[in-house]
């Protein structure tokens, strides 16, 4: 009980606000990852994780099988459920995908505003020791261990103040990444004229144009961004609304 009581304290722990140079130089480290071609290389891989979770996720909760998930070295990921191949289940486990980093964003940065970055965190280490469950390749085992290597340094080693920087840097990478993702999705379609991709893959179950979907996917991020900054930045919202 002890045991239980401690961890408890961790991750309900409330750490205090960041100072403003603080957040900026975290949003900024996480914009800049986004942005330098090397980086985003390297920080895409997390959001593939986020991506592929989200197809998992909405697969389960539609009451489709899981089977498995891919993580390869170019960044591409492989979510396979198995259950009908058409239907409101199959569209929502497709829709999932590109709109769950910037949804996680959202509540990354929501977490934050209430000062949880301990919780942030935990929740994290849960959601990868579920992601790694069901990793079918070791490509994919790796990412997934060194992500949670790296989560668990920052959760045990790192100061509170350290602690809310990370989950600013993060909770920027995604919102910025899903972004980044969704128009890379439409440059992508634009060039090879595949029908794989998840816009094209719902087209063909909705009679949407997959141009649609992406913009679906680009609308949800942007929405998704602005609620993290005025979460994150709550002074600005104050700003605009007595300028207004």
């Amino acid at each position: 009980m002890d045991l239980v009581a401690e961890l408890w304290s961790r991750v309900t722990l409330v750490a205090q606000p960041l100072p403003l140079p603080w957040l900026l130089s975290a949003v900024a480290a996480g914009l800049a990852a986004v942005l330098v071609p090397g980086a985003w290389h390297t920080v895409r891989h997390a959001v593939t994780v986020v991506h592929e979770g989200g197809h998992g996720l909405a697969a389960v909760l539609t009451g489709r099988r899981l089977s498995g998930i891919r993580l390869h070295s170019d960044t591409s990921g492989l979510t396979v459920s198995r259950g009908p191949r058409t239907g409101p289940g199959m569209v929502l486990t497709l829709l999932a995908g590109y709109t769950a980093p910037a949804i996680a964003s959202l509540g990354a940065a929501w977490l934050l505003s209430a000062g949880y970055a301990a919780g942030l965190l935990w929740a994290l280490l849960l959601l990868l020791a579920l992601m790694l469950v069901q990793i079918r390749n070791w490509f994919g085992l790796w990412v997934v261990l060194v992500g949670a290597a790296i989560v668990v340094a920052v959760t045990f080693f790192a100061s509170a103040p350290w602690q809310s920087a990370f989950g600013v840097a993060l909770t920027a990478v995604l919102g910025f990444g899903a972004l980044r993702t969704s128009l890379e999705l439409q440059r992508s379609r634009r060039r090879s004229r595949t029908t794989g991709s998840d816009a094209d893959q719902l087209a063909a179950l909705t009679r949407v144009p997959g141009v649609v979907w992406v913009g679906v996917f680009v609308i949800v991020a942007l929405v998704c961004l602005a609620g993290s900054a005025g979460l994150i930045f709550p002074q600005t919202i104050e700003l605009a609304r007595s300028l207004g």
